[in-house]
C-alpha cells in the first residue's frame, strides 16, 4: 500500500485520470495550466505522449515537497496520430479508420518533483470489431467523444461493446496506466 506524505497535484482535467487516482486510494488536488499540446513532426507516438506530458509538468513551478502528475494520451493506428476530434464528421472518420482493426494507446506520464521530472509511457494494443454507420452515428450522439484521443472512451459503449481484447494495460487505454505510476511513486 502506498502511503505518501508529500501532497500530490494532478494536472488533467480528464475526470478517468481523477477516477483512477482515486481508486489508487491517493489523496490529491487538481491544478491546472494552459499548455500548448503542438509537438515536432518528427517524434513517433510514444515520443509525442511523453514530450506533451513534459511539457505540461514543466508548467509548473513545484514546491520542492508537492508531486505533480501530468499525463498525455495518443491513439496511433499504423504512423497517423488520431487526437481529439473536432466536430461529428472527424469522429466518424476517426471510429471508421478504427473499425475491424488493431491500434496502439500511449500514454506518457510525467512526476515532477523536487525538482527533477522523471517521465515514461505505456503502450496498448487495442483490437476492435467491424462497427457499421449507425452504430457509429449512435456512439457520436450518445457518448459526444470530443474531448477523447481516437474519439472513443474504453469505459464506455464503445470499450463494452466494440472492443474485442487488448494486448497490454487498460488503465492506460483510459488515460493513465496506473501499474507503472504505482512502481514510479513507490521509489519516492
Amino acid at each position: 500500500m502506498l502511503k505518501l506524505k508529500q501532497p500530490i497535484i494532478l494536472a488533467s482535467k480528464s475526470p478517468r485520470r481523477q477516477e483512477l487516482l482515486t481508486l489508487m486510494g491517493l489523496n490529491f488536488a487538481v491544478e491546472l495550466k494552459d499548455v500548448d499540446e503542438s509537438y515536432p513532426a518528427t517524434l513517433s507516438a510514444p515520443e509525442i505522449a511523453v514530450y506533451i506530458s513534459e511539457k505540461k509538468a514543466k508548467a509548473f513551478n513545484a514546491n520542492p515537497n508537492e508531486i505533480i502528475i501530468t499525463a498525455d494520451t495518443i491513439v496511433a493506428i499504423n504512423v497517423e496520430i488520431l487526437g481529439k476530434p473536432k466536430d461529428h464528421k472527424e469522429a466518424q472518420e476517426m471510429l471508421g479508420k478504427l473499425s475491424g482493426n488493431k491500434h496502439e494507446v500511449y500514454t506518457g506520464v510525467s512526476i515532477n518533483y523536487q525538482g527533477k521530472i522523471t517521465s515514461f509511457y505505456d503502450q496498448t494494443e487495442v483490437f476492435c470489431r467491424v462497427l457499421n454507420t449507425e452504430e457509429i452515428n449512435y456512439y457520436i450522439d450518445n457518448y459526444q467523444p470530443f474531448d477523447k484521443a481516437g474519439s472513443y472512451g474504453i469505459q464506455d459503449w464503445f470499450g463494452l461493446t466494440v472492443v474485442e481484447r487488448l494486448n497490454g494495460s487498460y488503465t492506460n487505454v483510459m488515460g493513465l496506466p496506473t501499474e507503472k505510476l504505482y512502481q514510479y511513486l513507490l521509489k519516492l
